[in-house]
């Protein structure tokens, strides 16, 4: 549907730095020369070779936060399918979990939420990064710091929307062993009997509506903030990004995410709380997804959509910081931190 990452780096043009005081816009060159290098020296890295290395940091710093988050998740999902039962708040909801079921069912969906997650990191993030660069190509790299939101916000709507098709699958496999935990034993069984019962798009795709809802504005708002709160973070040190050690650079990303994790989670939220009522049970046959989402909407009411959003923002925010910082941290073992900065800087 979209062309590979080869044949984009392979057309691509290199761009060169914005000869201007106080603005910047660089990106990864196809050209070696501009590549980055591994840490301590090695080969350096360009076109596909580069955009893995993006996409794998991603990988691992979606799978690893969301998988920690588990627990959060599951009780943040049982508030949002039975509010009244889990009606006392997190920490309560919390023990009535442990008290009822017994301290392992916090880890109910681990296997689709890491394997979930894994795939869609790589999309998203190394997605992110080739999206934006073909963005700046389109608008030029002069003018690219003057458009730099619209591009942050378009590279990530593009990047999340081929993300969440294959995360999809994964995320229903995962809400259904949450809201039923007898439903199966772990991701494999609950993956086939899944799609066995229900088959593909009514098993797996019934909810991609409202993840897009859900996805799509959070990562919008998740790389959008982050990428503006790093900026206004680097502006206030007087030493320069390329200068600052390591520990610094990844207290500003963990920071930054922590406020597009915040944004992030108060925007997407109602949809969240869709995408786990649509997920709980089968429709009635014949009914369209729209036509349940309506329905859904109109039933919880502007309060009910935003059931669970303490327990929500607690997890994303942490979510968010960690994946920024793990993401960087990662990307510069890699030798890919060159990425396509764009800020107006002093």
């Amino acid at each position: 549907m979209f062309p590979s990452p080869s044949a984009l780096a392979a057309c691509a043009p290199p761009r060169p730095l914005v000869p201007m005081d106080d603005v910047r816009a660089s990106a990864p060159s196809p050209t070696v020369d501009a590549a980055p290098h591994l840490l301590g020296g090695g080969p350096k890295h360009s076109g596909l070779d580069l955009y893995a290395r993006y996409a794998f940091a991603g990988a691992l710093c979606c799978s690893i936060t969301h998988g920690a988050l588990t627990p959060v998740d599951v009780v943040k999902t049982r508030i949002q399918l039975d509010p009244t039962v889990y009606n006392r708040g997190m920490v309560a909801a919390f023990r009535q979990v442990i008290s009822a079921e017994g301290a392992s069912a916090l880890l109910t969906g681990f296997g689709p939420t890491f394997a979930g997650y894994f795939i869609q990191g790589a999309f998203k993030f190394g997605g992110y990064e080739l999206w934006k660069g073909q963005l700046i190509d389109l608008v030029g790299a002069h003018n690219a710091p003057e458009y730099r939101v619209p591009i942050y916000l378009t590279a990530s709507a593009l990047a999340e929307f081929v993300a969440d098709i294959a995360l999809c699958p994964l995320e229903a496999t995962r809400i259904r062993m949450v809201s039923q935990p007898d439903f199966a034993k772990g991701l494999v069984p609950g993956f086939t009997r899944l799609l066995r019962e229900e088959g593909v798009v009514r098993g797996f795709y019934s909810g991609f509506g409202p993840i897009l809802f859900k996805q799509v504005p959070y990562t919008m708002a998740k790389f959008a903030v982050y990428e503006m709160a790093a900026e206004k973070i680097y502006a206030g040190i007087s030493t320069p990004k390329d200068q600052l050690a390591t520990g610094t650079v990844t207290a500003v990303n963990l920071g930054a995410g922590l406020i597009a994790g915040i944004a992030a989670a108060i925007i997407s939220q109602p949809a969240d709380t869709l995408l786990s009522k649509i997920n709980k049970s089968k429709g009635v046959e014949g009914e369209s997804v729209t036509s349940r989402l309506v329905g859904l909407a109109k039933q919880l009411g502007p309060k009910g959509l935003f059931l669970g959003l303490g327990a929500r923002i607690v997890m994303v925010g942490a979510l968010t910081a960690g994946q920024f910082a793990i993401n960087g941290d990662v990307k510069r073992a890699l030798g890919a931190e060159g990425g396509h900065e764009i800020a107006k800087v002093k």
